[in-house]
């Protein structure tokens, strides 16, 4: 998984992330958002990026040599 959540508790909800992913990967469900489409991530880091409360951060993949 590329994007992940790491500040559940300063989630509010706004959905700037939904928003801004090309690739549907998030859903605000209950006033938090979720990984819907963890698969579909390709690490762009829009959503993190938009997060006014740093909830979201990219983790790159490591690539095998």
């Amino acid at each position: 998984m590329a994007v992940k959540i790491v500040d559940i508790e300063a989630c509010t909800g706004c959905g700037a992330c939904t928003e801004v992913c090309p690739y549907e990967v998030l859903e605000v469900k209950d006033e938090k958002v979720m990984i819907a489409q963890p698969d579909e991530c390709v690490e762009c880091g829009a959503c993190a990026d938009e997060c006014p409360n740093e909830v979201l951060e990219v983790e790159e993949e490591d690539e095998e040599e």
